[in-house]
């Protein structure tokens, strides 16, 4: 599976406007910008963001999956700081 693919399934399915995957080999990590979704519990986000990508941990195009989510403020802090440094 490419890693945009997985963008374009969470972006459809979960309304964002920012989600970036990288990985290969069925190892993936996400980082994932939206307000909501960032208020939630570690639990509930992990719960929101593997739902759409469920049947592909089933069919093992997805062996694991690392999670980041950020508020909209604080992706844009963070990246920022990222960029300076």
């Amino acid at each position: 599976m490419e890693p945009k693919k997985i963008e374009d399934i969470l972006k459809k399915a979960l309304n964002l406007s920012e989600v970036y995957a990288q990985g290969e080999n069925a190892h993936f990590g996400v980082i994932v910008i939206d307000d909501e979704i960032a208020q939630l519990s570690r639990v509930k986000q992990q719960q929101t963001i593997y739902a759409p990508l469920m049947e592909y941990f089933t069919t093992g195009e997805i062996h694991a999956l690392t999670i980041r989510t950020y508020t909209v403020e604080k992706w844009k802090r963070d990246r920022l700081l990222n960029v300076i440094n």
